[in-house]
């Protein structure tokens, strides 16, 4: 079996590793969520709440409606494991405009428990473009916080300060004639696109062509989400899914 582990020592750090982009210090946790330090932020990407219920409900897809109440509680252990002032969702946060409609009363009592005594940011993305009143917090196109942008989809071209999600990054990565393909965080020192945080949402390979008008020939780091950890992999390890 591939074994991946991170670049430390002690077992108590394997849950983070840390990332500077642009300058600023941030906190990558093994969740998928991003930590500010400086502005005690946590950082989110593409929750896609109620995916399961627009699947059953559309009659496409049966998938177990237990996705929206396993990502709230995902996000409850990562504000309770950091000092969270603000939250922002970085767009996709809802499968589409009724799924916070659809919400059972106790996961929205839990959204609201979460929103308590802190600010709250929905980033508008492309399957939310409108979010109800009700889900509470506040609503963006982007935000703009210490010389950095925080937006949905990432910019094509050589950008910088900027962090972003939309694209679901996962690496796959091959060692020892055994392979593993997971959501992972993808960046530079100039820019950042996180994982997707919800539990539908899948993830595309790091090495598509997607992901090429975004960092071109920059140069990428890639840290792999695991059971246990967030692995820094060298990107010479990484495979597409071909083959």
């Amino acid at each position: 079996m591939l074994e991946l582990k991170p670049e430390r020592l002690e077992l108590s750090d394997y849950g983070s590793q840390p990332i500077t982009i642009s300058g600023k210090a941030f906190i990558a946790d093994m969740s998928g969520a991003l930590y500010w330090p400086a502005e005690k932020m946590l950082i989110v990407a593409d929750l896609h709440l109620g995916k399961g219920t627009a699947f059953a409900a559309r009659g496409t897809q049966m998938l177990p409606p237990y996705d929206t109440r396993d990502t709230l509680l995902r996000l409850v252990r990562g504000i309770d494991a950091y000092d969270v002032k603000t939250v922002v969702a970085l767009g996709d946060s809802f499968h589409d405009t009724k799924s916070f409609e659809l919400m059972e009363e106790d996961d929205r009592k839990i959204l609201a428990v979460l929103q308590d005594e802190r600010d709250w940011i929905w980033i508008n993305g492309n399957h939310d473009p409108e979010i109800a009143e009700q889900a509470g917090g506040s609503r963006a196109d982007l935000l703009e916080l210490g010389g950095l942008v925080l937006r949905h989809e990432p910019r094509n071209g050589p950008v910088t300060h900027e962090i972003a999600g939309h694209l679901h990054p996962a690496a796959k990565v091959s060692l020892y004639g055994h392979s593993i393909r997971r959501s992972c965080f993808i960046g530079n020192s100039r820019r950042l696109v996180i994982p997707a945080f919800g539990s539908y949402t899948g993830g595309l390979n790091v090495l598509d062509q997607a992901f090429a008008p975004v960092f071109r020939n920059d140069g990428f780091s890639v840290w792999l989400l695991g059971d246990d950890g967030l692995y820094p992999v060298a990107t010479r390890r990484l495979s597409p899914d071909r083959g």
